[in-house]
């Protein structure tokens, strides 16, 4: 996708005021491109490294289709302008957020991030801005929108092209704020550059995504870049309840507000009633506490609540507001998303994807659960199968009947990935193996019948 300004275009030594320019003072670019296939005459191709490719590669061909000028992290071997950065990636963000006239100036703009609780925070902040009677955009990790029209998401945060795009389609449809979820991975590679953020929330800083970052430190990185995004005057929301997160104190120069339910904090949440289907917890800041009843359960969903909460009342919102925002969110999309088919037992689906998350969310259900605890689970493949054994020792500990089945097991054999999470049971016997997914539900729901 091409992000492009239907006007005389933007100057890109305006737009990038550090690059190096080779054979012209300047290029003007209508529109860019990262693959040579979409190259259209007097197009601006960018360079980009990704796992397995590299654009650098294809920047002749990208010529020979009509590019009118290269974008690359070093000087190549093509004729015609060339334009010399640090970081393609970086530029090719900051192009397309110029190429549709910087969205973000006109838009107030929260970014969040975290381990966990990215997506149910985000559709948490835009209610609570709605309930404040804004116009809000959202892109999340169940969906883009405009406020107007709805996408599905096949990315948690879209690539920096149409990033851009959505970001021009809130702007054009009398967005006046937008709340972006964006991935560590979509941080590292700089999807957002070229967004300049009145707020960045950090639900919670856990060991994740090893495998894609190679170390943790540098998956902390990746969260801090969010950080260095924000606009002057522009503040930070931190999990006080989170150690790793109140490391970043002392490096951080925005003004930070903290939410918590156990530390002290700017905002608290003291919960005061759980049920099955429902919880009540007092929210707290400075001298005023409300009560909110939501109809999400679990005490990550009360911290979830606090982080949009200190969001909200840093931009003027009031308690009773908030409250009211909160409470209008009764679901999230595979977020311990409660299912009712007028059966006798609950049935929750979540995206556990981690063994912490899945002790959470097993955690969460036992104390919802008067009678047996039933967990249809798995493990995709191709990635982090040190994660599998443990997911294993979660399920025995946690829940009454663990039914292994797959989960996107791409190429590796399913019952492969189903015996790697054996391995994590101390009697394995425990474990139910049914690989075909629909065959597994099928037992639990069978199996819960009273």
């Amino acid at each position: 996708m091409k992000p492009n300004l239907e006007r005389a275009g933007i100057s890109l030594r305006d737009v990038l005021t550090s690059a190096r320019f080779v054979q012209t003072p300047d290029v003007r670019v209508t529109a860019c491109c990262t693959r040579p296939e979409e190259v259209s005459p007097g197009d601006l191709f960018i360079a980009v490294t990704a796992a397995g490719s590299d654009g650098h590669d294809w920047a002749d061909e990208a010529v020979r289709r009509g590019a009118s000028a290269v974008l690359a992290e070093r000087l190549l071997p093509v004729s015609g302008p060339q334009v010399v950065v640090e970081d393609s990636r970086e530029a090719l963000g900051e192009i397309c957020q110029a190429l549709v006239g910087r969205p973000s100036d006109s838009l107030r703009t929260i970014g969040v991030t975290g381990t966990s609780g990215k997506t149910v925070t985000t559709m948490l902040i835009a209610s609570v801005l709605e309930a404040a009677g804004q116009s809000v955009g959202v892109t999340s990790g169940v969906g883009y929108s405009d406020s107007v029209d709805q996408a599905a998401a096949k990315l948690t945060t879209p690539h920096a092209p149409l990033l851009a795009k959505w970001l021009s389609r809130m702007t054009e449809a009398g967005c006046t704020s937008a709340v972006l979820e964006l991935s560590s991975r979509a941080l590292a590679e700089r999807r957002a550059a070229g967004i300049d953020f009145d707020a960045a929330v950090l639900t919670n800083l856990r060991e994740a995504h090893l495998s894609l970052h190679g170390s943790r430190e540098n998956y902390r990185r990746a969260k801090e870049r969010l950080f260095s995004m924000l606009k002057p005057g522009g503040f930070v929301v931190l999990n006080a309840d989170d150690e790793a997160s109140t490391e970043l104190l002392p490096r951080l120069e925005s003004p930070v507000l903290t939410f918590g339910l156990e530390s002290d904090a700017d905002v608290t949440g003291e919960i005061i009633e759980r049920k099955r289907c429902e919880q009540t917890f007092l929210l707290s800041a400075g001298n005023e506490t409300v009560p909110v009843r939501t109809r999400m359960i679990g005490d990550y969903h009360v911290s979830n609540c606090l982080a949009a909460a200190a969001v909200g009342l840093t931009l003027g919102i009031d308690a009773t507001t908030i409250a009211r925002g909160l409470e209008a969110v009764e679901r999230v999309p595979g977020r311990l998303e409660r299912l009712e088919c007028g059966q006798s037992f609950g049935v929750f689906v979540d995206s556990a994807r981690t063994p912490e998350q899945l002790a959470c969310t097993l955690r969460t259900l036992r104390k919802n659960t008067a009678g047996r605890l039933i967990c249809v689970f798995g493990a995709p493949g191709g990635r982090n199968k040190k994660c599998r054994a443990e997911l294993g020792r979660v399920a025995e500990r946690s829940c009454d009947l663990p039914i292994i089945t797959s989960n996107d097991p791409r190429h590796e054999e399913p019952l492969k990935i189903a015996h790697d999470i054996l391995d994590g049971f101390r009697r394995p016997a425990k474990g139910h193996v049914l690989p075909g997914r629909v065959e597994a539900i099928r037992y639990a729901l069978l199996t819960a019948q009273p």
